[in-house]
C-alpha cells in the first residue's frame, strides 16, 4: 500500500489553544463576579435562615474576613510570580513551547478563583454588624480557603513538569500520541484508494482566505464532511494545517459532484460555508498538527545541546518521545488523505507529510548538532536500531541514511579514538544503560 492511499473518518479535535484560552478566560471572570455577588447577597439571605455554620462573634467574623482577604490577595501575587517563572522557564526551550502547551490556562483559571475568594470575604465583611454575623458566610469563607489551598497545592506539584525540560518533552509526547492516533489511525489502512476529485488542481470554486495573513490552525472535520456529504461536493485542499497563508489566498477548491453544474450564486454560497470550518491564526497548534508536534520535541533536544545551555539528559528525554512518536507513525499511511463520510465516500482530500519527511523533521538537526556528544550519539544509535528492528523494508531507506549520516558526523567530530568508539555503542539511556560486552 502506498503512503497516498489512505482515507479515515473525521475527528473533533479537543479545541486549539485559543478557544481552551478563552473558556479559560471566561471561567476566571466567572469565579471574580460570582465572588463579589455571593459576599453581596449570601448574608442577606441568611438572615431569612435558622442560625448555622461556626459560632463567630461580630470582632472574630471581621478579623477573620479581613486575614482571608488578604491572604488571598498575597497568594494571588504568589501565582503571578509562578506563571513568570513557568514562562522564563519554557521559553529557554522553545519560545513555541509557551503557546502550544498552554500551561497558563490553569494559572489564569487559579488566579480568578483566588481573587473571587478575596471580593467574597471583603463584600461580606462589609455586611457584618455587631448584631448581625452571618455565620454561614463567614463559614463559607473558611471553606473556600481550603479549596483554594488544595488547589494551589495540587498545582505546585505539577509546576515541576513545567519547568524542566524532560517535563516539557513528556507534556509534549503526550498530547502528541493522541493527535497521531487520531490523525494516522491504524484502521486508515484497510481502505482502498478513493476515487481522484473531479476535476484538476485549480479549477472549482476557491476556497480563500479573506482576513489578515495567518497560519491555519484546524479545521473543523465533522462539520466540513456533513457539509460536503449534504450538498454532494468535493473539496481540495491546497494546503495543510500549520501552512501560513497571506490575505485572499486560495486554501482549498470546492468542486460539485460528477453530472452536477450547480448554480454559480449556490457555489459561492457553499464556498463561505466551507470556508468557515477552517480556522486561523498567528501561532501553530499541535492539535491537529503532528509535524507541529515533532518540531516541539526538536526544538526541545536542539536547546538542550546548545554550547550555552549545554543540557544532553535533556535532549536524551526528548529523543525518548520522538522514538515512541516515530514507532507509532512507522506502520500507519501517510502522505495526503481523504475524509470519508458516514458511507465511506471520500468528501474532503487533504495534503499531508510522507514518512521521509516526518523522520527528517524528527531527527536532522539532533544528527547536526549532537554528533559531538557521545551520550546523545550512543542514544541516537539505539533509536535507529529500534526504529530498524520495527519498520518495513519498504520505509527503512530514511532511516538507513540517517544512521549512515550518524556514524560519518559522530567519526568527524569526535576526534579521540576511545571518545568515537564509546559513542559508537548504542544505549537507550545515552550513557549507563546495560549494553552487550564488545
Amino acid at each position: 500500500m502506498t503512503d497516498s492511499d489512505r482515507a479515515r473518518p473525521a475527528f473533533r479535535s479537543r479545541g486549539t489553544h485559543r478557544a481552551r484560552q478563552t473558556r479559560s478566560h471566561a471561567l476566571a471572570l466567572f469565579f471574580v463576579a460570582a465572588g463579589a455577588l455571593l459576599g453581596w447577597v449570601l448574608p442577606r439571605w441568611e438572615r431569612h435562615l435558622p442560625e448555622a455554620g461556626l459560632t463567630f462573634d461580630a470582632s472574630t467574623a471581621q478579623a477573620t474576613l479581613a486575614a482571608i482577604a488578604g491572604g488571598m490577595i498575597t497568594l494571588a501575587g504568589f501565582v503571578v510570580t509562578a506563571i513568570t517563572l513557568v514562562v522564563q522557564t519554557v521559553q529557554t526551550m522553545s519560545p513555541r513551547l509557551v503557546a502550544a502547551l498552554g500551561h497558563f490556562s490553569s494559572y489564569l483559571v487559579l488566579f480568578g478563583l483566588l481573587i473571587g475568594t478575596a471580593l467574597f470575604a471583603l463584600v461580606a465583611l462589609s455586611q457584618v454588624r455587631s448584631d448581625d454575623v452571618p455565620r454561614v458566610t463567614v463559614t463559607l469563607a473558611v471553606g473556600l480557603v481550603l479549596v483554594d489551598a488544595v488547589t494551589v497545592l495540587s498545582l505546585l506539584a505539577s509546576l515541576r513538569h513545567a519547568v524542566t525540560g524532560g517535563g516539557l518533552a513528556r507534556a509534549v509526547g503526550e498530547r502528541l500520541r493522541t493527535v497521531v492516533d487520531q490523525t494516522y489511525p491504524a484502521a486508515a489502512q484497510a481502505s482502498g484508494p478513493p476515487p481522484p476529485a473531479p476535476g484538476r488542481p485549480g479549477e472549482g470554486e476557491a476556497i480563500r482566505h479573506r482576513g489578515q495573513p495567518a497560519l491555519i490552525l484546524a479545521v473543523d472535520e465533522p462539520r466540513l464532511v456533513r457539509l460536503a456529504a449534504r450538498h454532494d461536493i468535493h473539496v481540495r485542499f491546497l494546503h495543510t494545517v500549520g501552512d501560513f497563508v497571506g490575505s485572499d489566498t486560495a486554501v482549498a477548491h470546492l468542486y460539485p459532484a460528477p453530472g452536477r453544474h450547480p448554480d454559480e450564486a449556490r457555489q459561492r454560497r457553499l464556498a463561505r460555508r466551507v470556508a468557515a470550518c477552517v480556522r486561523f491564526g498567528p501561532s501553530r497548534s499541535i492539535e491537529q498538527d503532528t509535524a507541529y508536534g515533532l518540531r516541539l520535541l526538536a526544538d526541545i533536544a536542539i536547546r538542550a545541546l546548545s554550547p550555552a545551555i549545554n543540557d544532553p539528559t535533556t535532549a536524551i528525554e526528548a529523543l525518548d518521545q520522538i522514538e515512541d512518536v516515530l514507532l507509532r507513525l512507522a506502520d500507519r499511511a501517510h502522505g495526503p488523505y481523504w475524509l470519508v463520510d458516514e458511507a465511506g465516500r471520500p468528501r474532503v482530500s487533504c495534503p499531508a507529510q510522507h514518512w521521509p519527511d516526518l523522520v527528517s523533521l524528527a531527527l536532522d538537526e539532533t544528527l547536526l548538532y549532537g554528533s559531538a556528544n557521545p551520550q546523545t550519539v550512543r542514544r541516537l544509535h539505539a533509536l535507529f536500531d529500534r526504529l530498524l528492528a520495527a519498520t518495513a523494508d519498504d520505509r527503512r531507506a530514511p532511516l538507513a541514511e540517517r544512521r549512515e549520516a550518524l556514524h560519518r558526523l559522530a567519526a568527524t567530530a569526535l576526534h579521540d579514538p576511545l571518545l568515537n568508539a564509546v559513542a559508537a555503542q548504542p544505549d537507550p539511556q545515552g550513557l549507563g544503560g546495560i549494553r552487550e560486552p564488545p
